[in-house]
Order: structure tokens, then C-alpha cells, then sequence
């Protein structure tokens, strides 16, 4: 049985998102690039929502720009390689190569493809995750934490949610990131 991993950037006081602005500095960073190639490349299906997925799209070609460095180009070969499931009401068709559409977030339908899946999968955008959080679909929470403080935006742990988790590893960047990776009990 796969996992479900939720991971995202969040500025050091909790945000996935800021209201202004971005999440601050140490993600662009080669060396936490490199780290998160490596961490992800095992991943067989990515679950998007809408604007995550719009975001991401950009890996579907990065390939193509001239001077990419290669953990760039790593990135984008494994990001490729992956299926990807986006939820969405809203669009009318996925342009990337091994996605497809949903237009609803079905839990029972994610605990099966957890169930029958031998490659972890990804949660990514807070509002998403969000709904797999509180379905009790996550196993583990992956976060790496800028030096910022946004002071506002969506928040990485949705509101109304208590979970107990175990940490099981963490690691600091010189470019000030810190990474921290927790388990459900």
C-alpha cells in the first residue's frame, strides 16, 4: 500500500500561500532543489487541484528552455513521468501527458488508489490536501519552512483540524530552508 504525503513551502509562520507576495527565499536554492528531486522521485501519482496543477504545468515543458541546469531538468523528467490527477470543476481539459480530470474529490476513490498503488502518491495545494487531511487520508507531512514571516494567506494545516504526529526526520539548508517530515501516530 502506497502512502499519501502532503509537502509543500510554507513561510515560518505556517503559510502555503502568502495573501502578498511570495513565501521568501531557500527553495530556488540548488542544493534544496536537488534534495527534493531525489525526495520525490519515488512518487508515482501527483493530486492536484486546479491552481496547483496550473502552476505545475510549467514542468510539462521546462525541458525545452535552453540553459536549464540539470537538477532543473531532472525535475521536470520525473515530474513528467508521473501520473497526475487533477480535481477540478472548473477546467475543460488537462494538457499535460498522463493526467487526467476529476471533478470532485472522491476519498473512497483515493483510499483505493492508495490501496492498490505501489508508488507513493502527493496531496498538493492546501485546499486539496485540506479535504485529504480531513478525510484521514495523509501519512505523512513534509514541509519546508522558509525564513519568512507573510503574515497571512492560506495556512499549510487547515483550520479545525488536531493531528498528532511523530517526526521522523528534519534537516537544515545553508540557504536558511529547514525541512521537517512527520508521520501520523
Amino acid at each position: 500500500m502506497a502512502k499519501l504525503i502532503y509537502s509543500m513551502i510554507t513561510s515560518l509562520d505556517g503559510y502555503a500561500e502568502a495573501a502578498e507576495g511570495d513565501l521568501g527565499t531557500g527553495a530556488d536554492d540548488q542544493e534544496v532543489h536537488t534534495f527534493i528531486n531525489d525526495l520525490f522521485r519515488p512518487v508515482g501519482t501527483y493530486l492536484y487541484g486546479r491552481r496547483m496543477y496550473e502552476t505545475m504545468l510549467y514542468w510539462e515543458t521546462a525541458h525545452a528552455e535552453p540553459g536549464q541546469p540539470p537538477h532543473i531538468l531532472q525535475y521536470a523528467r520525473d515530474w513528467q513521468a508521473a501520473e497526475k490527477v487533477v480535481y477540478s470543476t472548473t477546467l475543460d481539459s488537462v494538457s499535460s501527458t498522463k493526467t487526467r480530470l476529476e471533478r470532485t474529490f472522491d476519498p473512497d476513490a483515493v483510499r483505493k488508489l492508495k490501496a492498490e498503488s505501489d508508488r507513493d502518491l502527493t496531496v498538493d495545494g492546501p485546499n486539496l490536501a485540506a479535504q485529504a487531511i480531513a478525510a484521514g487520508l495523509v501519512d505523512e507531512y513534509h514541509l519546508f519552512i522558509t525564513t519568512s514571516v507573510v503574515g497571512g494567506g492560506k495556512r499549510f494545516f487547515p483550520d479545525g483540524v488536531r493531528l498528532d504526529l511523530e517526526r521522523v526526520e528534519e534537516r537544515a539548508f545553508d540557504s536558511g530552508l529547514i525541512y521537517a517530515r512527520y508521520r501520523t501516530r
